[in-house]
């Protein structure tokens, strides 16, 4: 089995599993998230560590260690993006099955389970991406929108839709629902880096918000900001960017 048949294996395996959690009704509220992170997480973490026993690891409900910081090749994984999506019964969450290789997110599996029949993405199966014309529509949180997100919408004369978990949202433009995915609110590398390389494989430009790489892998996992877009309005986001920034 590739990586990339193993991420989608495992990603598809911990929706279905998620989707099972949920439907037992023994949990409600915070519990089911809590219960979602533990047995998605579990699975996971001891799917990769057989499957792959010479690489890293790095997920979110794990405890991290400095072990992964000497491999070339890392996992990172979030086993539900979106709890709070998962525990109010939601479709927009997600999870995520990444491989950083130096540093780079190379490959990736990212899970819908949500979705009618569940959907997963993955980066060794890009589809071209539906055609659209007219203003871009900005993908933002729907509890906590990013300031800099609101300013290019109205700089760019863009539609805001709001939407719950990052790698939702990301996946969004992957299948043509959006344009525009632009974060500023702060995440962590299992935020983004299976959504990040899916979208690369799908063509779309990725970067952190002043057009630097997205690295992966550090010691600290703090990944402040990032930009996924079509490739048509990734100049004309980092642009307005610049502009707000020297502005600021």
């Amino acid at each position: 089995m590739t990586d990339a048949e193993l991420a989608a294996h495992l990603a598809g395996c911990a929706g279905r599993l998620l989707i099972e959690v949920r439907a037992s009704r023994m949990f409600a509220g915070k519990a089911l998230g809590q219960a979602g992170d533990e047995v998605a997480n579990q699975f996971l973490v001891h799917a990769l560590r057989s499957a792959r026993p010479a690489d890293g690891l790095l997920s979110e409900e794990s405890k991290d260690t400095d072990e992964r910081l000497a491999r070339s090749r890392v996992w990172i994984v979030d086993p539900v993006d979106g709890t709070r999506e998962y525990s109010e019964e939601r479709s927009d969450w997600a999870v995520h099955v990444g491989l950083a290789v130096d540093g780079v997110a190379e490959i990736g599996a990212v899970a819908l389970p949500g979705l009618d029949g569940g959907v997963v993405l993955r980066s060794d199966r890009p589809a071209p991406l539906p055609a659209h014309s007219g203003s871009p529509r900005l993908l933002v949180s729907r509890t906590r929108p990013a300031a800099e997100a609101l300013a290019i919408a109205d700089k760019l004369g863009g539609e805001l839709v709001e939407m719950g978990s990052a790698g939702a949202k990301a996946m969004a433009v992957v299948r043509g629902e959006a344009e525009i995915y632009l974060h500023s609110g702060g995440q962590y590398e299992w935020d983004s880096c299976a959504p990040v390389a899916v979208a690369r494989a799908h063509g779309l430009h990725t970067s952190r918000i002043d057009g630097g790489p997205l690295v992966y892998n550090r010691r600290d996992t703090y990944m402040p900001d990032l930009l996924i877009c079509r490739r048509e309005w990734a100049e004309p986001v980092l642009a307005a960017l610049r502009t707000l920034a020297e502005a600021g």
